[in-house]
């Protein structure tokens, strides 16, 4: 079980600063669309050069040019590249293609998808490395959860690894950790908490502790 750092509303310079608090309890770095809106993929490229051992996540939620989209975004350094579930197959086969062309890994956002089970089935074919139950900040407003959700992906797929996001803190992280996803994604409950480091730390304790228990 990996811990995933989501970073939405900062800039790159605040990017890097706040990777330097919690670099040793994550597996990985999301650099969300927002940023990627207000950067370009140029942050994907500073924050892989400045922490190169951590694998970093380019959340460019691709709808159409995959293939495109993936290699520009492999070439820019991100380890993993997120495509929409929404997308035709055609697109998510040629992302999958072409990130393993690259030695890269492609994460299917399930955002919006009424026919949960049916789709992830599907991408679980089309060879989706990660197929992550998402959240999006509107539905948390409203109070929605994703492990429901996360249970019914885990009972269709054979071979994809399951991720979780959207509104994931330490409170709750103990249901999270029951769902057994393959990947948590976390971000403003370490971004927001002043002490990011000892957050993130906790955390992933917590997440260490299941596996070994």
């Amino acid at each position: 079980m990996k811990l995933q750092l989501a970073l939405d509303l900062v800039d790159i310079p605040q990017a890097i600063e706040l990777i330097k608090e919690v670099e040793t309890h994550i597996d990985i770095v999301e650099l969300g669309t927002p940023v990627i809106n207000k950067e370009g993929l140029k942050a994907v490229e500073e924050v892989k050069s400045a922490f190169p051992n951590l694998e970093v996540l380019a959340d460019v939620k691709i709808m159409d040019a995959a293939a495109y989209e993936v290699s520009n975004a492999s070439a820019a350094g991100a380890d993993i590249v997120t495509i929409l579930a929404q997308a035709e197959d055609s697109s998510i086969r040629g992302a999958v293609e072409e990130a393993k062309k690259q030695g890269k890994k492609i994460l299917v956002d399930m955002i919006a998808v009424k026919d949960i089970k049916t789709r992830a089935a599907e991408l679980d074919v089309l060879g989706a490395d990660y197929i992550c139950v998402h959240t999006g900040y509107d539905l948390q407003a409203e109070g929605k959860d994703s492990f429901e959700d996360l249970r019914t992906i885990k009972s269709v797929v054979k071979n994809a690894h399951t991720a979780i996001a959207g509104g994931i803190k330490l409170e709750t992280l103990p249901e999270v950790i029951e769902a057994q996803p393959d990947l948590i994604i976390v971000g403003g409950g370490i971004t927001s908490k002043e002490d990011k480091g000892a957050e993130a730390a906790e955390i992933k304790k917590l997440i260490k502790e299941s596996v070994t228990s």
